[in-house]
């Protein structure tokens, strides 16, 4: 079983940074892209991010290009956001998410990816 577990939310101010982590159970994370998803209340869940198995392709949600950046660390099965200037509008719940199916290509699209995390608050104050 795949289990996801996120960390590293917190509060900060506007303008801020943060760092979040996601490690995953399982032998096999490296064969499979993992994405980032965010959802802040009463709004769907949105794509932010999404890394490659290798790691050497991403794609992200056009709002974060150029402040947020996803890597990942295969020897231990950890996917990372990095989160600079940090605006009030990206308070939510951070959610990583792994792909479905080895080595599949990057997507923003929410259901193609089966396993996810319990997500982590990001809060960003004015």
């Amino acid at each position: 079983q795949v289990q996801l577990v996120e960390s590293g939310g917190g509060l900060v101010q506007a303008g801020g940074s943060l760092r979040l982590f996601c490690t995953a159970s399982g032998p096999t994370f490296s064969s499979y892209t993992m994405g980032w998803f965010r959802q802040a209340p009463g709004k769907e869940r949105e794509f932010v991010a999404a890394s490659s198995w290798s790691g050497r392709s991403t794609s992200y949600i056009d709002s974060v290009k150029g402040r947020f950046t996803i890597s990942r660390d295969n020897s231990k099965n950890t996917v990372y956001l990095q989160t600079n200037n940090l605006k009030p509008e990206v308070t939510a719940i951070y959610y990583c998410a792994r792909a479905r199916g080895n080595r599949a290509g990057l997507s923003s699209d929410p259901k193609l990816y089966d396993y996810w995390g319990q997500g982590t608050q990001v809060t960003v104050s004015s």
